[in-house]
């Protein structure tokens, strides 16, 4: 195993962070069925969601804290703050993954049923008593909250390590909670409160509920959190930042555009199901304030229905692609990746050596290019 962040390339980081998270829930595993086996299974679902992957915010955070070296060493050369930092973010992308599945009430993730739609499972196959969909939320909820309390249990352990940067980083990572859980709520909001008079204002919107629920915890915040607690900058941090965000938001952006125009054998997901939860995307933004009256009509009428057929997803496609709305977005995401682009050509004026630029133009080549 490295002794230092430097040693690792990618792949190895990947593994040493997969490592670390499968025996931290090995360990909660332990330490709920103690209480009581039948409680085992609020952790074999976190098992389950956090085994393999690309581990993107892990390495955003690996380049991040790789990029504070440049300007002086860590504290220590002991990378274990490094992992449990990755380990914390994947159990805080876990927990907003098994709530967000609740609240949208989506069946599928990454091609296995959500986690409530386990429990709901259990409880049918145990025969149990009662209502088995409110089983399958609270299982959900419960173990979901479990992901956001030991993602802060994770981070605390990296912040005891690095002191003299806990405080910096501790505030970023209360930041990111507070701004995720808003953002989902105003997922919510725009769902219920129906369309919005102007296309400025549903972009508003959707570009608000996309950048707080998603992009920032998905990019701007683990590589800021990596150089924060390896005691960068706060220039540097701002640098990576700058570089990271405009990904973020593209990568949700193409996340929208698979929710409607995806593959279900490579997504894992339903064809059509964001049209299915309502979703008031920056892509059917301009599919509504853009397309025909009567198409525009009709696009409205069949947002959040949830019984929504594949015939019906195809009519929406061919009526977000006639109005324009999916080359715009396209366009959109093609116009931040090159904003990224300018702000990451800029970090070598930081003194970021080649092999930490590599490793962050692979990351987001990934994220924009991403089919599932």
């Amino acid at each position: 195993m490295p002794t230092s962040g430097h040693l690792y390339d990618q792949a190895e980081f990947v593994a040493a962070v997969n490592q670390r998270i499968g025996t931290f829930l090995a360990e909660k595993k332990d330490q709920v069925a103690a209480i009581d086996p039948q409680a085992a299974p609020l952790v074999d679902s976190l098992i389950a969601l956090s085994r393999g992957g690309k581990k993107l915010r892990p390495v955003l955070a690996w380049i991040g804290w790789r990029a504070a070296w440049v300007h002086a060493p860590v504290e220590t050369e002991d990378v274990q703050p490094l992992l449990n930092l990755a380990a914390a973010l994947e159990l805080f992308q876990a927990a907003a993954l098994v709530h967000d599945d609740v609240i949208d009430r989506s069946a599928t993730r990454r091609s296995q049923p959500s986690v409530h739609i386990q429990f709901e499972q259990r409880h049918r196959a145990s025969g149990w008593a009662g209502d088995t969909a409110h089983f399958g939320t609270t299982g959900a909820i419960l173990s979901g909250d479990l992901a956001l309390s030991w993602a802060s249990e994770l981070f605390d352990l990296a912040a005891e390590a690095m002191p003299a940067n806990a405080l910096r980083a501790g505030r970023v990572f209360r930041q990111m909670h507070t701004e995720v859980i808003t953002g989902q709520f105003l997922d919510v909001v725009a769902e219920v409160s129906g369309p919005t008079a102007t296309e400025e204002e549903a972009v508003r919107r959707a570009r608000t509920v996309l950048t707080y629920k998603s992009a920032k915890y998905s990019t701007e915040y683990p590589i800021e959190l990596g150089c924060a607690l390896a005691g960068g900058t706060t220039e540097l941090s701002a640098a990576l930042a700058e570089a990271a965000l405009p990904l973020g938001i593209a990568f949700q952006l193409r996340d929208d555009v698979l929710g409607v125009f995806g593959d279900p054998g490579v997504t894992g997901k339903p064809v059509g199901d964001d049209l299915r939860e309502g979703k008031r995307t920056e892509l059917i933004a301009y599919g509504l304030h853009r397309a025909p009256e009567a198409a525009g009509a009709e696009l409205e009428s069949m947002l959040g229905n949830p019984d929504l057929t594949e015939q019906d997803a195809t009519q929406i496609q061919e009526i977000l692609t006639s109005a324009g709305a999916l080359s715009h977005v396209e366009a959109e995401i093609e116009r931040l990746t090159a904003r990224s682009t300018e702000a990451r050509a800029k970090l070598v004026n930081l003194g970021l050596t080649p092999g930490i630029l590599r490793d962050f133009d692979a990351v987001a080549e990934l994220l924009v290019s991403r089919t599932s």
